[in-house]
């Protein structure tokens, strides 16, 4: 499976952006799909996670501002962020963790997010 993030770019603080990312195939299974994000000189974290049953997970950095959706007749994962802040700066990936059998780990190329004060 490839996944195909988009919709980064350079925004005032609070601001707003969405992001896509578009899996290749149509996801079957138990699955989770979400974002990560890595700022520079910093570790990957996660971001929003939704569930294929549609249950959400958030970063409590993040809660009230970001909303993660899916639409699964198109294979497609949303992010949209609203009232952003600079330390939302970052490179933005996109994943998947399917199960079939055994969890397999899928990640996008990555977008880049800028939030200017």
């Amino acid at each position: 499976v490839q996944l195909q993030a988009s919709g980064g770019g350079l925004v005032q603080a609070g601001g707003s952006l969405r992001l896509s990312c578009a899996a290749s195939r149509t996801i079957f299974n138990i699955n989770n799909m979400g974002w990560y994000r890595q700022a520079p000189g910093k570790q990957r974290e996660l971001v929003a996670t939704i569930a294929s049953g549609g249950k959400t997970n958030y970063a409590d950095s993040v809660k009230g501002r970001f909303t993660i959706s899916r639409d699964n007749a198109k294979n497609t994962v949303y992010l949209q962020m609203n009232s952003l802040k600079p330390e939302d700066t970052g490179v933005y990936y996109c994943n998947l963790k399917n199960f079939a059998g055994t969890w397999a780990d899928y990640w996008g190329q990555g977008t880049l997010v800028t939030v200017s004060s």
